[in-house]
């Protein structure tokens, strides 16, 4: 039977995790190790100078899983080096509450989860429903239960996961599923400058996403045409396009 690993960035106690948990269970055996505490765009943070302490949690069926004080990356590496007797078949991270699309895969923690997945020679996806209001996360379950059984069938290429998102629309709104790039979208920020009861100054940063795409190919695209968008992902952030004219203008130095 599949063993698969659990995680996200929004908490253990996350509907979006036990959503996910509903549906991956019937398939395979299923460990949850996420965060104690919501750690959205913390990226691929690790911790280095605090323990990691973990705790047990139980539903109404018994064990469910695990909540660590630390990051999503962090609830990986712990996960397949100290909790688990035998590493997963795949690593799933999500359903995250909100898209995860353009340059939010930088600062995605739900997104770092199956990059480190990935690192460690695992094969794993995340997965985000994009809405923050009322989810609905049911056909986000189902389609990553389809796609957890087609990835274990036919693997990845090796040091890449997917980036799925799911419209937050009804299932027979889904125009289809789109394998697509990281598109050119991006948050621009704003910073509400508010003052409290005490006379201190404080922010709430607020904003709104630009997206400088236009073909159905990029990620946010897709998704605004009610498509389903897979995009495969690597770690190596390297520029190939501009090693050789950066050898030439940097000859000398």
């Amino acid at each position: 039977m599949m063993r698969i690993l659990l995680t996200n960035d929004d908490g253990i106690r996350a509907k979006g995790l036990s959503a996910l948990y509903e549906a991956i269970k019937e398939i395979a055996e299923v460990i949850v190790v996420a965060p104690e505490t919501e750690q959205s765009a913390v990226g691929h943070a690790i911790t280095l100078s605090d323990p990691l302490r973990v705790k047990e949690l139980k539903n109404n069926d018994g064990p469910f899983g695990y909540a660590v004080n630390g990051t999503p990356a962090d609830c990986v590496k712990i996960a397949i080096k100290a909790i688990m007797e035998m590493p997963p078949n795949l690593i799933i991270s999500g359903i995250n509450l909100g898209p995860n699309m353009g340059t939010d895969v930088i600062y995605s923690g739900t997104i770092s989860a199956a990059t480190e997945g990935t690192i460690l020679g695992i094969t794993s996806f995340a997965i985000s429903l994009d809405t923050f209001k009322d989810p609905d996360f049911s056909y986000a379950a189902s389609f990553a239960k389809k796609l957890a059984l087609v990835v274990m069938e036919k693997g990845l290429p090796c040091g890449t996961s997917l980036n799925v998102n799911i419209p937050a629309v009804p299932e027979d709104k889904i125009r289809g599923v789109g394998i697509t790039r990281q598109g050119k979208s991006r948050f621009v920020e704003d910073f509400d400058k508010r003052v409290d009861p005490r006379n201190h100054v404080y922010y709430w940063q607020t904003g709104k996403v630009i997206t400088e795409d236009v073909d159905v190919g990029a990620d946010r695209v897709a998704v605004n045409n009610n498509m389903v968008s897979i995009t495969p992902i690597q770690c190596d952030l390297t520029d190939y396009k501009s090693l050789e004219e950066l050898k030439r203008e940097m000859k000398g130095l």
